[in-house]
């Protein structure tokens, strides 16, 4: 490494044509200009004497350095995401994943509700053929990829899925087996393979490599209820539990990533967002712990507050048991409460806004007739949790548009009611336009406010230490910071020295 200095300039000089120094140049006195310090760092392992340099030798030096950057650095394994909370359009998200040898994509929800990675298989029942949603959907075949191996009941990994019930075995076969039962009624079952997950890793600034890893997951051989439909149909469930086969617990235990995942669902414009193994990083987050020792990602709601005021409900509504709590669900679409939880808040909603709006009830929901911007007329919600963290809701946090009633429109509570269970679910529909983090290391999750089709930083903290990183997700139009400034310039400097090499 050496400086970029007045006699580096000088040096670099002799073997640069012209036009390439003056290409430095101008980007150097434009940094500057900017306001920020010109101070680059430079690599040179390929020497400049010889502009005869193939191009594969230029890849593989690339790869190679990609390598150990992703050695030192750990990484922050970034996913797509699509899809959007809004019921009568999508009503999930969802990421594609490159599995096998050579790796084929798959479309999987994103579900914090349940710990396993599924993908439906070439032998599948009941498998959709095709989707509403206008992806391809692909069956996996074991036998088709060449890294592909069945788990066996004897492999560890099967035996701490047992543990935890996400997997089995009978006596026929020695496999490694699992069946999955859903809240909607929705069910699955199969076996367990190990194959590569290709998977893109930021490294320093917004430079991204590939990388692979190998996992263990479910092969569906056998789908019922609403899995078997075709509108909302994706090839399988990507489950990011805390037990040991979720994939964030696999890659985890293998260095590859943080015991910490992050997402930032949007909520608007055709929804997407960020999915990411690491911990966004802002300042006005704010954390509250796991309840520990539960399947799900439990926290403890104390109350419920309506334009300021705490509601009137028995505390013993949100404690957490084996059979109650409140759970932070990205599979789930709305939101649930509790029977006197939920009378309650509907009740509070009302009375506040009885009278400017209609209310109506529409297929056993509770609905308003509005005529103008719901911000205006409905009032915060806060969900208030132990330690002082509040989760506040705007209205469009709560409420749902159904449709339109002569000229006005047809705002719905969006919160459902769970009969005879002591159980809160915040779905989608409340987690969406927020950066949640889902600290396993430290037991805690916490969540902010935040525009999603923004770019956003992420820390990933391996055994190396914390390593920040830059652009995560999508990438801002809202101009450039100083890091993002040099690591473009940085980029250009190295396709410039590129061309010096093939183009002399």
């Amino acid at each position: 490494m050496v400086s970029r200095s007045f006699c580096k300039r000088r040096e670099m000089a002799a073997v640069l044509p012209a036009w390439i120094m003056v290409a430095i140049l101008v980007l150097e006195a434009s940094l500057v200009m900017g306001g920020f310090q010109a101070s680059l760092k430079l690599e040179r392992r390929i020497p400049l004497v010889s502009h005869e340099v193939e191009l594969g030798r230029l890849r593989e030096f690339d790869r190679l350095r990609h390598g150990r950057l992703l050695q030192s650095s750990g990484g922050v394994v970034d996913f797509p995401v699509r899809g959007t909370y809004d019921p009568f359009l999508v009503g999930l998200y969802y990421t594609k994943l490159q599995i096998g040898s050579p790796p084929k994509e798959y479309y999987v929800q994103i579900d914090t509700g349940s710990d396993v990675l599924w993908i439906g298989c070439n032998s599948c029942n009941g498998c959709p053929e095709s989707s509403g949603l206008q992806i391809e959907l692909n069956l996996y075949d074991p036998g088709s990829s060449s890294t592909s191996s069945l788990v066996s009941c004897s492999d560890q990994r099967c035996n701490a899925g047992v543990q935890s019930s996400d997997s089995g075995c009978s006596g026929q076969g020695n496999q490694c087996s699992y069946t999955f039962q859903y809240g909607d009624g929705s069910g699955t079952s199969g076996y367990y393979v190990a194959d590569l997950l290709l998977f893109s890793t930021i490294l320093e600034g917004s430079m991204t490599a590939n990388s692979t890893a190998p996992i263990m997951f479910g092969c569906s051989v056998l789908q019922t209820g609403d899995l078997t439909k075709s509108d909302r149909a994706v090839d399988g469930i990507f489950g990011f539990g805390q037990q040991s086969l979720s994939v964030i617990s696999q890659l985890s235990s293998q260095g590859i990533a943080p015991r910490v995942f992050s997402h930032c669902l949007r909520g608007k414009n055709g929804g997407g967002g960020i999915l990411v193994f690491g911990e966004i990083l802002e300042p006005n987050m704010v954390y509250t712990p796991l309840v520990p020792s539960q399947p799900h990602y439990n926290l403890d709601l104390r109350s419920i507050s309506v334009g300021g005021q705490v509601l009137s409900i028995d505390p013993s509504v949100f404690s957490t048991s084996s059979s109650q709590g409140t759970i932070v669900d990205s599979g789930t679409t709305l939101a649930y409460l509790a029977d006197e939880a939920y009378d309650a808040f509907v009740d509070a909603i009302t009375k506040t806004v009885s009278q400017t709006v209609r209310p109506v009830l529409s297929k056993g929901n509770q609905c308003y007739l509005i005529t103008s911007s719901v911000t205006d007329i409905f009032p915060q919600v806060s969900l208030n949790f132990v330690g002082g963290a509040s989760l506040i809701l705007n209205p469009p946090d709560y409420l749902v548009q159904q449709n339109s009633i002569g000229g006005a429109a047809v705002w719905c509570i969006g919160f459902q009611k769970i009969q005879g269970l002591g159980i809160t679910i915040l779905g989608d529909l409340v987690l969406k336009d927020k950066i949640i983090v889902y600290d396993l290391a430290n037991q805690r999750i916490g969540w902010t406010d935040y525009d999603c089709s923004m770019s956003v930083n992420v820390s990933a903290n391996l055994n190396s230490g914390r390593t920040e990183f830059v652009n995560a997700g999508q990438m801002s139009n809202d101009g450039s910071s100083p890091d993002q400034l040099q690591s473009i310039i940085a980029s250009l400097l190295n396709m410039i020295m590129l061309a010096a090499l093939l183009f002399p």
